[in-house]
This record gives C-alpha cells, sequence and structure tokens, in this order.
C-alpha cells in the first residue's frame, strides 16, 4: 500500500523545481507510505512521478517506486497489491525466458506484464486492488487506472500549467496554482449522499477515476473515462453460469475463497483481520484461520450501549476459532477525540458517521499488524441489505397500477394530509421509518417519487438511497435553484430486465455506494494509521462467482447471503452468528444530543454558519431544535451538514 502522485507540465519544468514539488507530493502522502519515498522527472517530456511507500511485499529497495521497466519504455507508480503476482512471474517467464527479476514486489511484476502484453491485457490478468500511474516515453501517453472494485483512489484535473494526479487531495493542494474552492454540486451530492460520488470531487477542477476505469492524458490533456473493465459485461459473461446447482455452490465457494484468501495472505509483514462477529469478517476471519500456521490475530470495536454494541460476538466467534482477539471498547470521548482530524484523514467532506469506528478499529489494529484482511463487499455483492429485496417489494407493487391510476397515486402522496393514499407497508419497505407529523411532507414527497419513477430503475436507485430529511434542501434556495439534482451512477439499465430489482439494486450499490462510500471509509482510515486492509470478498475471483450464482442461493430463508451462511455454518455454530443484522454504526441521534452538542452547536452558530455561506442558516438550524427535541432519524442529515461545514471551516486540508 503506498501512495502514488505525478505531474505533467508540456512546457516543461526546472527539474530541481520539479523534484522538489514531487518531494512536496510525496511528503503529503507519508501517512499511505511512512518507510520511503521516490521521485523521478523526464527532462524531455516534463513528466514527474512521485511515490510514498508503505513496504509489504520485498521490503528491500528493489520493490522502490518509481519503478522502470525492463526496457526502460515505461514508468509506473502504484498503490495497491496484485495477489496473483506470482502465478503472472509464471506465465512472464514461459513467454520471456529473458526476463531477470530484480525483487520479488508485485510491482515489479506488473510492469513486466504491461512491457510483455500491453496495459489492458495485464490487468485484465491481474487480481488486485490498485491505483496506479503508467508513463509511457515511446509514445507520450500517461494513463490513470483503478481496481475493478475501486478499493483503492485515483485524483486528477488541472493545477496551475500542469495536469496532475495523486492518491489524495492534500497531495494535489500542494502544486501551485491549485484552485481551493469547493464545488457547489459536489456539495449538494455530498448533502444528499453522505459522500462525494464518483466521478466529482469536492473541487470543480478535480475528478476521479471511476472503478474498473482509465483515463488516457496527451499533451498534458486527459481524455474522457473508458472502462478496462465493464461492469455490465462482466455480470452478463457470469450469469449465463447463473444455473449453477444450489447444492455445488456452496462446496465451490469454499474452494475459490480458501484460494482468494490464501493469495491475500502473502506478506512480508504481521498480518491479521477485522471481526465483527457478523457474516462477512467472521467467514474471511474463519478461513484465514484454518489456512493459517498459527494463531491469527483479530480485532473488534465495542460500544457501552448494547443496542450497537457487537463486541460480545465477535469476541464469541473469535473464541471458537481460536485466534488472537483485542477488542476496545468506543466511547463519546473517542469520538470527540477525532473529530478535530477528521477533515484531514478523510481529505474531503466524508459523512458516513461508522467512520469514527472504522478509525478506532484501524488505530487497534497497527499497534501489532501492517496488513488487515476485512468483510467488505459481502452485502453488495452476496444481497446482504434488506434493502434490495424490499425496494423489489416496493417496485413490483408499483408495477400493479396502471400510469394514469399511478400518477394519481403519486398525486395524492405529494399531499401531506393524504396518508391513506399510500399503505404504511410501503413506507416501511423503503425504510423511510415512523410517519411523525413533522416529517410527513417529506416522506410523502419522498414516496411520490418513487411511485413516479416506475419507468425509471436509475431513479428509482437514486432516491433509493438518498438520506430522509435530508440532502440539498439544507442548501439556501438561491443555491439550489442554480443546480442539478444529484444522481447517482448504477449499474446499465439494459441489466435490469435480466437480473431484476433486487439484483439490479445489488449491482448499483457496487457501482455507486460500494466505492464511493464503504471503500473510501476504510482506505482513508487504515491509511490515516499506515495501515493496509485487503477485501477477499472483492477480489474478481468472487466477483464473478458471486454473478453466477441463482437468486436462492443468495435470497435465501434467512433474508439474504444464503451462500455465505451456508459456508460460514461449516466453521462456526449458528448460534453464533444467527440475529438481526446490527452493521457497523453509532448511537448518533443521542450522541448529538450529548457528549457532541457543545460541538455540533459550535459549527451550526450564525458567525460560523456566515463564515462558510453555504447553508440556509434557518432550515438547518430548525432541523438541529427537532433533534434536540427527540425527534428520531435526523442525525444523519446534520451530521452530513456538520462534516460539509467543519471541512470547509478547516484550514490546514494539505496536513
Amino acid at each position: 500500500m503506498c501512495g502514488i502522485a505525478g505531474a505533467w507540465w508540456p512546457g516543461g519544468q526546472p527539474e530541481d523545481k520539479a523534484r522538489s514539488h514531487g518531494m512536496a507530493m510525496a511528503a503529503a502522502l507519508r501517512r499511505r507510505g511512512p518507510d520511503a519515498s521516490g521521485v523521478m522527472f523526464d527532462t524531455q517530456s516534463g513528466v514527474l512521478f512521485s511515490h510514498a511507500r508503505l513496504a509489504i511485499v520485498d521490503l528491500s529497495s528493489a520493490g522502490a517506486q518509481p519503478m522502470v521497466s525492463p526496457s526502460g519504455r515505461y514508468w509506473l507508480v502504484l498503490n495497491g497489491e496484485i495477489y496473483n503476482h506470482l502465478e503472472l512471474r509464471e506465465r512472464l517467464a514461459s513467454s520471456r525466458p529473458d526476463l531477470v527479476w530484480r525483487g520479488h514486489s508485485d510491482t515489479e511484476t506488473l510492469i513486466a506484464a504491461i512491457e510483455c502484453w500491453g496495459l489492458e491485457a495485464a490487468l485484465s490478468a491481474s487480481y488486485g486492488m490498485f491505483a496506479l500511474g503508467l508513463w509511457d516515453r515511446q509514445d507520450h501517453v500517461l494513463t490513470l487506472a483503478r481496481d475493478r472494485a475501486g478499493e483503492k483512489p485515483v485524483y486528477f484535473g488541472k493545477v496551475g500549467e500542469a495536469f496532475a494526479f495523486a492518491s489524495e487531495l492534500r497531495a494535489l493542494r500542494r502544486l501551485p496554482g491549485f484552485d481551493n474552492r469547493p464545488d457547489p454540486e459536489a456539495m449538494a451530492a455530498m448533502l444528499t449522499y453522505q459522500y462525494v460520488p464518483d466521478p466529482l470531487s469536492i473541487h470543480a477542477g478535480v475528478a476521479k477515476v471511476r472503478a474498473g476505469h482509465l483515463v488516457e492524458v496527451r499533451g498534458g490533456v486527459a481524455g474522457a473515462q473508458r472502462a478496462w473493465w465493464d461492469q455490465q459485461k462482466a455480470i452478463e459473461q457470469s450469469s449465463v453460469a447463473r444455473r449453477l446447482p444450489m447444492q455445488d455452490a456452496p462446496d465451490q465457494f469454499e474452494a475459490l475463497l480458501v484460494e482468494v484468501v490464501r493469495s491475500q495472505m502473502l506478506s512480508d509483514v504481521p498480518l491479521g483481520s477485522f471481526l465483527s462477529g457478523g457474516i462477512d469478517s467472521s467467514l474471511v476471519t474463519a478461513i484465514l484461520q484454518q489456512q493459517s500456521g498459527g494463531r491469527v490475530k483479530t480485532y473488534s470495536i465495542g460500544f457501552t450501549d448494547p443496542r450497537f454494541n457487537e463486541a460480545p460476538h465477535a469476541r464469541a466467534v473469535a473464541e471458537h476459532l481460536g485466534t488472537e482477539h483485542t477488542e476496545a471498547i468506543f466511547e463519546p470521548a473517542d469520538a470527540l477525540a477525532l473529530i478535530p482530524d477528521l477533515h484531514r484523514y478523510y481529505d474531503e467532506p466524508f459523512a458516513d458517521c461508522s467512520q469514527l469506528p472504522t478509525l478506532l478499529l484501524s488505530r487497534l489494529a497497527r499497534q501489532d499488524i501492517t496488513v488487515a484482511l476485512t468483510g467488505d463487499g459481502g452485502d453488495e455483492l452476496f444481497g446482504g441489505y434488506p434493502r434490495f429485496q424490499r425496494g423489489a417489494q416496493v417496485w413490483a407493487r408499483n408495477l400493479a397500477y396502471s400510469s394514469p391510476g399511478l400518477r394519481a397515486r403519486a398525486k395524492l402522496a405529494r399531499g401531506a394530509g393524504h396518508l391513506a393514499a399510500l399503505t404504511s407497508s410501503a413506507f416501511d419497505a423503503v425504510g423511510l421509518g415512523s410517519l411523525h407529523p413533522a416529517n410527513l411532507p417529506g416522506r410523502l414527497g419522498r414516496a411520490a417519487r418513487l411511485f413516479a419513477n416506475r419507468d425509471d430503475p436509475g431513479a428509482f436507485h437514486d432516491d433509493f438511497a438518498r438520506i430522509p430529511g435530508g440532502g440539498r434542501a439544507l442548501l439556501p434556495e438561491q443555491l439550489r435553484a442554480q443546480l442539478e439534482d444529484p444522481r447517482l451512477p448504477c449499474a446499465a439499465p439494459e441489466l435490469f430486465s435480466d437480473l431484476g430489482m433486487a439484483r439490479w439494486l445489488m449491482a448499483s450499490d457496487a457501482a455507486s455506494y460500494l466505492p464511493g462510500d464503504i471503500l473510501v471509509k476504510v482506505d482513508r482510515a487504515a491509511m490515516a494509521f499506515s495501515l493496509e486492509t485487503r477485501a477477499p470478498l472483492l477480489d474478481a475471483r468472487i466477483l464473478d462467482f458471486g454473478w453466477s450464482l441463482s437468486d436462492a442461493a443468495l435470497f435465501g430463508a434467512d433474508g439474504g447471503k444464503q451462500i455465505m451462511r451456508d459456508v460460514l455454518f461449516r466453521h462456526v455454530p449458528r448460534h453464533l452468528i444467527d440475529r438481526p443484522k446490527q452493521g457497523f454504526i453509532i448511537p448518533l441521534d443521542d450522541w448529538l444530543r450529548g457528549p457532541l452538542s457543545g460541538w455540533a452547536e459550535d459549527l451550526l452558530a450564525p458567525a460560523a454558519l456566515a463564515r462558510t455561506a453555504v447553508f440556509d442558516g434557518k432550515r438547518i438550524n430548525r432541523l438541529w431544535r427537532r433533534l434536540k427535541g427527540g425527534e428520531a432519524g435526523l442525525g444523519y442529515p446534520i451530521w452530513s451538514a456538520l462534516m460539509l461545514q467543519s471541512w470547509l471551516m478547516a484550514d490546514d486540508h494539505d496536513l
């Protein structure tokens, strides 16, 4: 795991100045790569590569970056891991017996594969997580690429006279001419979804490379993003085999997961796993322990509030598996200690409140290990969220109405006095919560949009993902009028008729929520403490297998992830796992009313709101008073506003 950065000055740049910029960018990424740094500058073209290294595989100087290909044609900076790189070496050796290896790093393997097969063929053959920059000195093309699931980030854009890229925005801010102004569209999207969705960034002149995509830069000008890995094609190819017999699927899945976990155990530094006691992390940990020669180190975070505390469940699973387990209890005081640095850790506004325990978990694990395996991806790829099946139910209910009837139903729903127009089951199905009179207009309006979106599954997914009662409504009316409604990336509409709503929502989450929220949360939290995380359930081999499964293998009698349960119960007794889904969340409403209220009120004070000049002060304070008065479910939109406000008020984003 590392930090990568670079710049291209087509008009040229003095070498000493360019190298100074490169070292400044590497220094900005030191948490991602504390072990070493390197800079290379091509004086003829004006291309700079910079790298901050966290040494995981091949700790010697042979694994240092930026790295040059055997012929000298390519330069490469890589953030991530190629788990099957030893297999790729065997393939390369058979076709290129003249290759001489300097060391045993996966970076050296990848750049050799690129030189032999070309970039896209090399990436397609690689199983791993990565973001990379590749400079072709022969064709004068700079290429940026990101892994299939979007585990590792890369930002890019025009900065002053240069085209620049980096793992984090803080490195781009070290270059002269960086435009630090926030993008209103990104702010509106962040308030709506809790994160800034790809390809947006919080700065208008900077974008993110999308998961599974690449960007080619010629003459310092970036072309359009294009997919080197196409989700639609991958799903269609895997779906051909979706008649996999149910009785064979668990055996095949377990064998594949063993293969993937073994490949992700490759490390020259201490390795362990995160363990929440839920299905995903317990399954990964069980396979890891089974394949390890000794006791695996596992880590979990708990809460004093039993409603949110999964630590006893994790402890019970750890005891059964025989891992060396460490846990810590997360108190409100811990949150207060972390909050002043959240804008530094996450680099752009981010409001998934489970970021707090994830930071503490990463800090706890880094005391002993440098690599942690996680269960990320299980919910999105194996049907774990109840909203997938509930969304399918709502969609089916919508289809039961003719178009004129549907329009009439939506019209009634827009009136707050016509509660009878919607059944309570419809609200329950979309997670709209209780119909408190104060919330009724907004929630009815949201339900009306759902019913009205019968012919547009993309719009349904977009509305389905919104934060109830929050979002862009907190911005001033004048600003809202200038902005288009932010829209999440979703799965290809062509897949809808084949997949059905539940699986189409899964694919849409994998295209938006997973890379934009879940993987950002884990990557930034882990990198804050120079910890590498690996997610076996996001391996390309697992992705393909998951889409080959029947609906029965996913949505069984237990309500999702049926095949994962079937395999897990071979390793862990059912009674240790079989309980309602809890999630890695904090008692946000209670904490905002109590120990975090002083911090929140400082940020929402008239002087603070006037300083940033972004929010409608009356609207946001009205929402705050409702929360303080005991109204449930308002913590999330308020937390989103607080995260944006605290980011806007910070004056040290580049630290």
